[in-house]
């Protein structure tokens, strides 16, 4: 005889799933019971409901599979929501499941009551996911389960969420075997029409470009993306979110456009010249476009796999619904079927030299952030310390950076080369996800280091879940830009208004290696070049959870922020009115 809990946990076996991030509690008891005769999923303990939820975030990033954890009722579930929220903002398949008391006990005071007639746990989830709903008749759950999971990565992928009372999880149910795990099918219907207007639009233009966001890198594209791009020879820049969706190192690379971009992408994107734009993925918000700046007068190809975010923040020529990965394949067929191969490689070859001759008259980076050349410089510049790890991570290293000063260093600086190995949580801007997501992502992919850049105040937020990383022997190595505070909010109003409001600094500093050991991590201070190398060199050739603080110079300011504070100021002067950015 099976019960819910055990058809839900055969329902996720079926679907591939093989880990499960969680906190258990009371109500989830049940559900736990049925985990523990399962030979095929394997549960982490995490420290925080929302670290176990950024945990199955950064598994599901990196294995391209759904991520899943599962909270307690009441607070469990309310923890986890950031957490939740910004898999929905960054288009991340996770599904959590949450207890709940049993049903008898609804609206009647129980302690941690998530019911409609307590604090309404599915409701709440409601916003910030694809699909929130509550097992109501134990017979049901197979069908709840797998369209909570069709739903997660079906079309635009997403969050999902099942509650699951007490009681019955724990009444008898039917577990159909027939039913399978194909129980939803991949949509390939694309607009070939559509396809071929954009290319003639693309192989017209004098200056045409691509702009990939994170949707070109969420469908498996970045191959075809090169490959389409290197036919025409059109050039690419990426979102901040995409970084590296596009090899940063190819010659038709401009970088990053709009929040610690590039020259050469702003340049580019901002001429007169530019006739044609394909946006991949991409929905052109805010840190693409500087304060909502006005968009091109150039016509714009914008395909997306979710049709709401086809012209929701500019007009655009040909609006193309579908997966980043199916739109190339057929739009490389389409000039393969279309134009001649002497005409393609000629075409290519001169946009390349025309490319090539723009690129070498602009600096690709703002000088300041090379400024900086003396090895022993004491504490160190955030740059001195960026442009050492690009040298010093392994190639093929998977590279999380967090929400502060950090990103807009690490999105400028440092150049990533192979696809899908750059993340940060810029959809949602969680603080602390890359410290817990960094995790889940060791525990896919068991061959590729992990390594973390966070700052102090990112890194505190979700900090003990180091210790979950010692606990299954996670090689994870978090490198924290201590600067004593939230140097993004202090510097942001020192440059911007010219005096501080807010309490955004600590009075303490904190020791992070003395804290490593605490958790049980290998901890180091580097205050150098030198001691940052041995750091590094340590926590690769250690292979154990590793935390290396380092004290870094707090009043140096991204050249990005700076650039960014002078734009909102002449934008408030010239009476444009500019909306108030989230992040300044």
């Amino acid at each position: 005889m099976l019960n819910a809990a055990n058809v839900l946990v055969r329902c996720l076996e079926n679907a591939g799933v093989e880990l499960i991030f969680g906190i258990p509690g009371g109500p989830l008891t049940p559900f736990y019971e049925a985990l523990s005769e399962s030979t095929k999923i394997r549960t982490i303990l995490a420290k925080h409901e929302e670290g176990a939820a950024f945990m199955a975030n950064g598994y599901a990033r990196v294995s391209g599979k759904l991520g899943v954890c599962c909270v307690t009722s009441g607070p469990g579930g309310t923890n986890a929501l950031t957490a939740i929220a910004a898999s929905a903002a960054d288009s991340v398949p996770v599904l959590i499941i949450s207890a709940q008391v049993s049903t008898g006990a609804f609206g009647s005071g129980a302690a941690q009551d998530g019911s409609p007639l307590g604090i309404d746990i599915v409701q709440i989830f409601k916003p910030a996911t694809k699909f929130s709903s509550m097992l109501v008749n134990a017979s049901r759950i197979q069908d709840l389960v797998q369209r909570a999971i069709r739903i997660a990565q079906t079309g635009r992928p997403g969050p999902v969420h099942i509650s699951l009372p007490a009681d019955l999880a724990k009444q008898s149910s039917i577990f159909d075997s027939k039913k399978g795990s194909e129980y939803w099918i991949e949509n390939k219907a694309v607009d070939l029409e559509a396809i071929r207007k954009g290319i003639t639009l693309l192989m017209e233009a004098k200056h045409p470009c691509i702009l990939a966001g994170s949707g070109a890198l969420s469908s498996n594209a970045p191959q075809v993306l090169e490959k389409f791009a290197a036919r025409i020879g059109i050039p690419v820049a990426t979102t901040p979110k995409a970084k590296g969706v596009f090899p940063e190192n190819h010659e038709l690379s401009l970088g990053v456009l709009g929040l610690s971009g590039h020259a050469h992408a702003d340049s580019y994107f901002n001429s007169a010249e530019l006739d044609a734009l394909l946006v991949i993925g991409s929905s052109l918000g805010e840190t693409v476009r500087y304060n909502w700046r006005k968009g091109w007068s150039a016509p714009i190809i914008q395909v997306d796999i979710d049709p709401e975010e086809i012209g929701k923040n500019f007009p655009v020529a040909v609006g193309i619904v579908g997966a980043a990965s199916l739109f190339l394949t057929h739009a490389l067929r389409e000039l393969e079927d279309c134009y001649s191969h002497a005409f393609l490689s000629e075409r290519s070859s001169s946009r390349k030299i025309q490319l090539q001759e723009f690129k070498s008259s602009i600096p690709r980076h703002n000088l300041e952030s090379f400024s900086t050349s003396d090895t022993d410089t004491k504490p160190l510049k955030p740059q001195q310390m960026v442009r050492l790890l690009q040298s010093c991570l392994p190639k093929d290293a998977l590279f999380f950076v967090d929400i502060g000063n950090c990103m807009m260093w690490a999105g400028h600086i440092f150049e990533v080369s192979v696809a899908g190995s750059y993340f940060v949580n810029l959809g949602f801007g969680s603080m602390g996800h890359s410290v817990a997501a960094a995790i889940g992502a060791q525990l896919a992919s068991k061959q590729r280091r992990v390594f973390v850049l966070a700052g102090d105040a990112a890194f505190v937020m979700n900090g003990m879940e180091a210790h979950t990383a010692v606990e299954y022997q996670l090689p994870v190595t978090w490198i924290i830009m201590n600067n004593s505070g939230h140097a993004m909010v202090h510097q942001g109003e020192k440059v911007l208004r010219g005096n501080i409001v807010s309490p955004s600094t600590f009075a303490h500093r904190i020791d992070f290696a003395l804290l490593a050991q605490a958790l049980g991590a290998a901890g180091h201070r580097a205050e150098t070049e030198d001691g940052l190398r041995f750091a590094i060199n340590s926590s690769i050739d250690e292979n154990c959870p590793t935390i290396i603080d380092v004290w870094i110079d707090q009043d140096e300011v991204p050249a990005a922020l700076a650039q960014r504070a002078e734009a909102l100021k002449k934008a408030f002067t010239s009476g444009e009115k500019p909306s108030i950015p989230g992040l300044i």
